[in-house]
């Protein structure tokens, strides 16, 4: 009895332990390592922490975080990591701990090792670029894994701008070797703005257009602000302006709502007489972009940064929406500029959401603002350009009519030739509309040949294609089919006693009972032949169809058959099978298991519904019988 005790006492006190993120080990092979799942976290209360109390806090205190990436949007709270690094190798190891997200604030990193202190570092984007243990935009920090030997790493993160702390344990080698492949990304990137803004700027200066001179700002301000996001600028515009690198992001993302607002007034011709509406929304989007523009050099970060990110998504919407009706007023430069905008509007939201943890933060989150403002970028100079054809078609056009006079013995010609063109134009009308007449012709013999002509109700063989095409549409979603086969009871001594006229009544009677069932869009019902019916009821689980199918059979049932001065009632056996098709190919087999149903209702005396449910693993059947 002891022993069990003891047993029991174990396991209560490791229960907390279990729930913990697991070690990750550092193997000879390993090149990268991501650190999220086995990372552990802790809300740090209102009061400073040391590092301290926090090696000593109990386990049960920790969380673990258990998702793709660390990340909780924005906040003022402080939180601490912790996760431990095993090396089982027989030599020490030297990994560099990547911190990838290098707008954080305060980052304060301590490592132990046997329950010693063996390195404590502070970092953030608030210290000189110049006091880091490596020289890269995203945080480095170098660690000694000894042979056979466990490590315990803690952070602390304060940081005014989004908490996301995605932590990557590298291979040296191989992270240089990933850098080179980002850096040539970042670098197609600013090349391609830089070789845009001297050629606008070129452009400027020859036909002095101010549209030219906006869009340089947009596209001088938007690769400023992902620079600043992505620690670019940090690492080689202002190493060493920790003030300014904080406030860069509000600036420069305001600055480009404000100079893409004044490009789009220009560029698109939304003056106030054309579209007073659109006119005054921009304007005062362009004013508060500017009046954030110029807070942000005094106001804090945190207080900015969600008034920013509202104005900045409003602009980008609103920017598009022009885009939209000045493309539907058929303005020919607004197509390039609508879809510009979408992709950089597109790549905006992406980034928002996942700052506000909406959405995972991975390189296609992160770098989609990139790429959307690439596309852009490119677009709006095609658009500039095309602009400058105008022009240019323009003054063509007006040294065409110069020469009108000189066209007038040509008058006549052309006249004769539009009277040409428009019986060759009334010709090919009315050659579309006997096409039009005859396309719905076609539909409507299609309709006949597919439809069942006494009851109303498809035929068979449009059934048995319908059949094929819904068994292979649940296939594909992995939806369960319900598939019913309907007999009148007795239906030959019918026909024989009443004669057949009566009994195509009584068809018709049945199918008109059917049709009241059978009402969603995908639903679909047909004669099979002679006195069988068929129901096919897509996506409906055992219990739906057993519904519709009492439904079915008790209408039939409770509805009067005039015959002569004699009222009659008739009955129905149904048969049910409902699946979810393992096979695209198994009509076969659903089609026969409804068929046994149906023998199995008219063996247990008719006038009732039976259902042969299966799935992948069970077969089970029901049967409903009248009350």
């Amino acid at each position: 009895m002891q022993i069990w005790k003891r047993l029991l006492l174990s396991l209560v006190i490791l229960l907390p332990a279990l729930a913990l993120a697991d070690v990750a080990v550092w193997s000879e092979t390993t090149e990268r390592l991501d650190l999220a799942g086995q990372v552990d976290y802790w809300q740090e209360p209102d009061a400073r922490a040391s590092v301290q109390e926090v090696i000593a806090l109990d386990d049960s205190q920790w969380q673990a975080d258990g998702g793709e990436s660390i990340s909780f949007g924005y906040g003022d709270q402080v939180y601490w990591f912790r996760f431990q690094l095993s090396n089982p190798l027989a030599e020490p190891q030297s990994p560099l701990l990547e911190i990838a997200y290098p707008v954080l604030d305060h980052i304060e990193v301590y490592v132990l090792s046997d329950d010693r202190m063996v390195q404590s570092l502070m970092l953030g984007d608030e210290k000189p670029f110049s006091e880091r243990p490596v020289l890269h935009r995203n945080f480095l920090i170098p660690l000694t894994l000894p042979p056979e030997g466990l490590q315990t790493v803690y952070l602390r993160v304060d940081t005014t701008s989004s908490m996301q702390v995605p932590l990557i344990l590298w291979d040296q080698a191989a992270f240089f070797g990933s850098a080179q492949s980002r850096n040539l990304f970042e670098g197609i990137y600013y090349g391609i703005v830089l070789v845009m803004i001297l050629y606008n700027l070129f452009v400027y200066r020859a036909v002095g257009e101010r549209s030219f001179l906006f869009y340089v700002g947009y596209i001088a301000a938007m690769p400023l602000f992902l620079a600043s996001l992505h620690g670019v600028s940090f690492q080689y515009l202002w190493p060493d302006a920790t003030w300014w690198n904080d406030r860069a992001i509000i600036v420069f993302l305001n600055l480009a709502v404000f100079f893409g607002g004044a490009f789009t007034l220009r560029f698109l011709t939304v003056r106030r007489e054309i579209h007073p509406i659109l006119n005054r929304v921009v304007v005062a989007l362009m004013a508060m972009a500017g009046a954030l523009a110029a807070a942000g050099v005094f106001v804090p970060y945190a207080q900015m940064v969600l008034p920013t990110i509202v104005v900045a998504g409003l602009g980008c919407s609103a920017m598009l929406v022009i885009g939209v009706v000045r493309w539907l007023k058929n303005d020919p430069a607004a197509r390039y500029y609508a879809i510009a905008w979408f992709f950089m509007l597109f790549g905006g939201i992406v980034l928002a959401l996942s700052k506000f943890t909406l959405l995972p933060r991975n390189f296609l989150t992160e770098n989609a603002t990139q790429v959307g403002s690439a596309i852009g970028v490119i677009l709006l100079s095609v658009a500039l350009a095309d602009r400058l054809n105008q022009e240019k078609r323009r003054a063509f056009e007006a040294q065409q009519k110069l020469l009108a006079e000189e066209r007038k013995a040509r008058i006549a010609q052309a006249k004769s030739l539009h009277v040409q063109q428009e019986a060759n134009t009334m010709l090919e009308k009315r050659v579309q509309q006997r096409t039009h007449d005859l396309e719905s012709l076609n539909i409507k013999l299609m309709e006949l040949s597919a439809t069942d002509s006494l009851t109303g109700l498809k035929n068979r063989g449009h059934f048995d294609r319908v059949f094929k095409s819904t068994v292979v549409k649940a296939f594909r979603f992995g939806q369960p089919l319900s598939l019913l086969i309907l007999d009148i009871d007795h239906f030959k001594k019918f026909n024989d006693t009443y004669g057949h006229l009566v009994g195509d009544d009584c068809l018709q009677m049945v199918a008109g009972c059917i049709g009241e069932f059978v009402t969603r869009p995908q639903d679909f019902a047909a004669r099979y032949g002679g006195e069988e019916f068929v129901v096919l009821l897509p996506d409906t689980p055992n219990e739906g169809a057993m519904r519709v199918a009492e439904k079915i059979r008790r209408k039939i049932e409770e509805t009067g058959f005039r015959v002569s001065e004699e009222i009659l009632h008739l009955t129905v056996s149904i048969g049910i099978c409902t699946v979810t098709p393992s096979r695209a190919d198994a009509t076969k087999e659903i089609f026969t298991r409804a068929d046994e149903a149906l023998y199995e209702a008219k063996g247990a005396g008719r006038n009732r519904v039976v259902s042969s449910a299966s799935s992948a693993n069970a077969s089970s059947s029901s049967v409903l019988s009248p009350p």
